[in-house]
């Protein structure tokens, strides 16, 4: 049976350029968990993509500096509770619409990623470059997953009463933006 989400080839096709579902082999071990897990959640749910929220649940069970980024106990719990309905149920509304911003050129489907996913997993890469580190970190994805206000991972964060900006702040080890 061939997987509905399936692995870009590591090489340029034909003649084009990687598609950036090939960042995966860029992202060090910890990351690619975090993809590989996020791919089976997707899988699983029947969704034919994985987007910035498969990634998000991935990073918040995977990476404790991305929990202690997000909050104590109480606001992860809830975060996962959200994240878990929406796995069970509640993102069907998400399934047959790709998750877009409109703003990013769109992704060929065979990626198996959103754009905004697509996008986030380039930015995550490009964070970890501007620091001269070999492979970004968890916080360099919530970072980016965090990034567009169209993601689905900023939904869910909402939904948990966590704010975008917030998060990015505490992702970057700022301090958190003036109210």
């Amino acid at each position: 049976m061939q997987p509905r989400i399936p692995r870009q080839p590591a090489g340029e096709q034909d003649g084009r350029s990687p598609e950036p579902a090939v960042a995966e082999a860029r992202l060090g071990a910890d990351l690619e968990y975090v993809v590989s897990a996020a791919r089976r959640r997707a899988l699983r749910d029947g969704d034919r993509q994985i987007d910035t929220a498969h990634l998000l649940h991935s990073l918040l069970e995977h990476d404790a500096e991305v929990r202690a980024a997000l909050g104590d106990g109480p606001v992860i719990a809830r975060l996962l509770g959200y994240l878990v309905q929406r796995s069970i149920g509640y993102g069907l509304r998400w399934r047959s619409t790709v998750e877009d911003s409109g703003a990013l050129p769109v992704v060929s489907e065979t990626a198996g990623f959103s754009p905004l996913a697509a996008a986030a997993l380039e930015d995550a890469l490009a964070r970890a470059a501007r620091r001269g580190a070999p492979c970004p970190l968890g916080r360099d994805l919530l970072t980016a997953l965090v990034a567009h206000p169209e993601a689905r991972a900023v939904e869910v964060l909402a939904r948990a009463a966590l704010d975008a900006p917030t998060v990015r702040a505490r992702a970057d080890g700022q301090a958190e933006p003036a109210p």
